[in-house]
């Protein structure tokens, strides 16, 4: 969830650093999928990973969604409560209740 003091933190970072112009939707996107293959990469031999490296990845990945949903015009909320409809109807409770079934199969 994206607060007013997040978002103008944020803001004013990439502003404080001129970086707005480097931050076209298709850079956000790669950086998105970079960092959260970087997430990845902390479990890729063990299950378990440093809390601390776990914390910066995501706070990476996060970064560059919110600054992504920004550039798009849209809020991380809206955009999630968007989607969070479009995902119950396609794993209505009495169907999807206990089971990881993907919804074409349920």
């Amino acid at each position: 969830m994206l607060t007013t003091s997040i978002h103008e933190e944020l803001s004013a970072f990439v502003a404080e650093r001129d970086w707005a112009q480097f931050h076209t939707p298709e850079n956000l996107a790669k950086s998105i999928s970079i960092e959260a293959a970087e997430l990845l990469e902390l479990f890729q031999w063990a299950p378990d990973a440093d809390e601390q490296q776990i914390q910066d990845e995501l706070a990476d990945v996060l970064t560059y969604a919110y600054l992504l949903a920004a550039k798009l015009g849209k809020t991380p909320d809206d955009i999630v409560r968007a989607k969070l409809a479009k995902t119950r109807e396609k794993y209505p409770i009495e169907k999807s209740r206990g089971t990881s079934t993907k919804y074409d199969q349920l």
